[in-house]
């Protein structure tokens, strides 16, 4: 079979079958790619439009019509983020065929900067999720705390399949040890052993990946005394003023509840037993903070429900201990996340200069060459954006901390 050579439209289709491969966490997540921007190509901080679902309310007892608007909701999905790997390679590197190039040059590359997308997208997605399953302190080693995922996701009507599970590989291990009579026929078992990975379990696929965020709890997180100050005064509410706290001490990501603030089924608005989770997106001062959910009490988004909603001062109850880190699993439908790309624009020549896209991913190839020392300079882009757009079907899992 004749070698392959390296042309540039080689070069890219292989760095995007890399790609593919190693996404670990953008792979299993709604990845679009956006060809609004045309030929003329995208930029940093350009905006793309994803719609919500339209929501109505009930009418109950009574034939007389009550027409309800029906207002398009939407969220902005920011491709901020241009990321890339630049190399450089002379004559005879240049005389490789595509395979020998690829592991000696491409693999490594697209590896390195895979690995570290896909890191900050989870973490970005494990911060921005508020859903928590398991209890802190308690060790993850079986598939009770998965299942408390799996209620939460249940709970938010989450459709049923594309369920997955994101667990760092000290986590996965304690499951395939517990769990490992569960699985039939026996090869299955021994599969589980020979590389340490569950598959697929309790209606999701799980997936071993070290980029797993870890919680880091601050000293300001006390249990008993830090309060919300300030009821639910309006619909939409996305800050709260929580005493005990400063900027400084302020995680992204940290998890609390507000005493007697329940959650509530999304379509008949009726009270669930346990109260509503909660996740912290930022600080605006020393003690206004941005959080996730925004709160709802009435109406056709309504979130949240008992006497919590409507009192002065609540009692905040955060996930964890003082001074103590946890590294948090990750369950969700396929649809709770989006990873999008969108096309850079094409430089100089188009024998220099190559965009292509597979399965939602688009990378740009750029190169151009240095006489004076007989090399090829090549740089690889890919400009992206992620955002939570159904955060209630996903649930951060907590176990012991580290």
């Amino acid at each position: 079979m004749a070698n392959t050579i390296l042309t540039i439209d080689n070069i890219t289709r292989e760095a995007l079958r890399i790609a593919h491969e190693k996404a670990v966490f953008i792979g299993t997540i709604n990845r679009q790619f956006d060809d609004t921007f045309g030929e003329t190509g995208a930029k940093q901080g350009d905006t793309l439009r994803i719609r919500y679902p339209l929501s109505y309310t009930r009418r109950s007892g009574s034939r007389v019509m009550d027409v309800q608007d029906s207002v398009q909701l939407s969220t902005s999905l920011v491709v901020a983020t241009q990321d890339g790997v630049d190399m450089r390679f002379n004559s005879r590197e240049m005389a490789l065929d595509l395979d020998e190039f690829s592991k000696l040059h491409l693999e490594p590359a697209i590896a390195t900067l895979v690995s570290n997308i896909d890191a900050d997208v989870l973490i970005g997605c494990t911060r921005s999720t508020y859903n928590v399953g398991g209890t802190a302190g308690t060790s993850v080693s079986s598939l009770t705390a998965p299942g408390g995922g799996r209620t939460r996701l249940n709970q938010n009507l989450a459709p049923k399949g594309d369920r997955k599970v994101q667990f760092p590989s000290g986590v996965m291990a304690s499951i395939v040890s517990g769990v490992s009579g569960y699985f039939n026929p026996s090869n299955a078992i021994s599969e589980q052993y020979r590389e340490g990975l569950v598959a697929r379990t309790a209606m999701a696929d799980y997936y071993e990946n070290e980029r797993c965020w870890s919680m880091a709890n601050t000293t300001s997180v006390t249990l008993s005394t830090a309060k919300n100050n300030g009821y639910i005064s309006t619909l939409g509410q996305t800050s709260l003023n929580i005493s005990l706290l400063t900027v400084s001490s302020a995680q992204v990501g940290m998890k609390f509840t507000l005493a007697n603030v329940f959650d509530v089924h999304p379509e008949t608005k009726q009270q669930y037993g346990q109260l509503k989770q909660f996740t912290i997106v930022g600080a605006t001062d020393v003690s206004t903070y941005t959080i996730s959910p925004a709160l709802y009490r009435t109406g056709t988004r309504q979130n949240v429900s008992g006497t919590g909603t409507t009192t002065s001062t609540n009692a905040i109850t955060w996930v964890g201990s003082p001074n103590s880190t946890y590294a948090l699993g990750l369950m969700y439908h396929k649809d709770a996340f989006t990873f999008a790309t969108a096309a850079l624009p094409l430089m100089g020549a188009s024998e220099k200069c190559v965009r292509k896209t597979f399965d939602g991913l688009s990378l740009r190839v750029w190169q151009d060459s240095d006489i004076r020392n007989d090399e090829l300079l090549t740089r690889i882009d890919i400009l992206y954006g992620f955002a939570a757009i159904r955060p209630e079907w996903a649930c951060a899992i907590v176990g012991a901390a580290d």
